[in-house]
């Protein structure tokens, strides 16, 4: 392995040297960092599932005690907005910190190479983006959490907007585990079967809590 990434570098590098055009793409790819775009398609894939699961619920949970629509909608998109918000907060935070680890590490390797410029500047290229991991993260969340409240925005009746709600959820959550096994390049089937389960659970313990609360009196009224 660490022979064909050196002759990678080397024909890379070398303009006197003679590869093909198939060879010169497949030391490219190799020679591209991955780590960065996996950053931001991770923040999206998850941001999307969590705001999806977690304003279904909270619908699902106020739904439990009330049947008024507006009720519904008004506090879906709170936890749309609030969760986006934290979402990107949390984000920025966990990537700043990761940032901070490897430049100090970074740092540290550096000190004992010749060529140090060269590569702090190539390694800085290459490190993880807070801003872009936010931005996804947060971006993500509001598109996942759009699903149920769209959903439920125009039907009235009180059963079939339920219904409505966990059926779009369950929808959406096969296509992003789907969407997040590609990118992981996972199972299919249980990338999707995890997904779907824990969306259902999520929803389910929130409307039967909500639904137990609202029954000894201390719903809204």
């Amino acid at each position: 392995m660490a022979v064909q990434q050196e002759n990678c570098e080397t024909n890379l590098n070398n303009p006197k040297t003679q590869i093909d055009i198939e060879q010169q793409e497949a030391c490219e790819e190799k020679d591209f960092d991955y780590a960065q775009r996996a950053q931001w398609l991770r923040a999206a894939v998850l941001g999307a599932n969590d705001g999806l699961v977690s304003t279904a619920s909270i619908m699902m949970g106020v739904g439990a005690v009330r049947d008024d629509i507006k009720a519904m909608i008004i506090t879906g998109f709170a936890g749309l907005i609030g969760g986006a918000c934290s979402m990107a907060i949390g984000e920025f935070v966990s990537v700043s910190s990761q940032l901070d680890i490897e430049l100090a590490q970074m740092k540290r390797a550096n000190s004992l190479r010749n060529n140090e410029e060269k590569n702090v500047k190539y390694e800085k290229e290459n490190l993880p983006s807070p801003f872009q991991a936010a931005a996804a993260s947060s971006l993500a969340f509001a598109v996942g959490a759009t699903v149920p409240l769209v959903a439920a925005a125009f039907i009235t009746k009180y059963k079939v907007r339920l219904g409505v709600v966990v059926a779009a959820a369950s929808l959406a959550l096969l296509v992003f585990g789907g969407v997040g096994a590609v990118l992981g390049k996972a199972s299919m089937k249980k990338s999707c079967l995890r997904v779907l389960l824990g969306g259902w659970f999520a929803m389910a313990i929130t409307f039967g809590m909500t639904k137990l609360i609202g029954s000894m009196g201390l719903g809204v009224q």
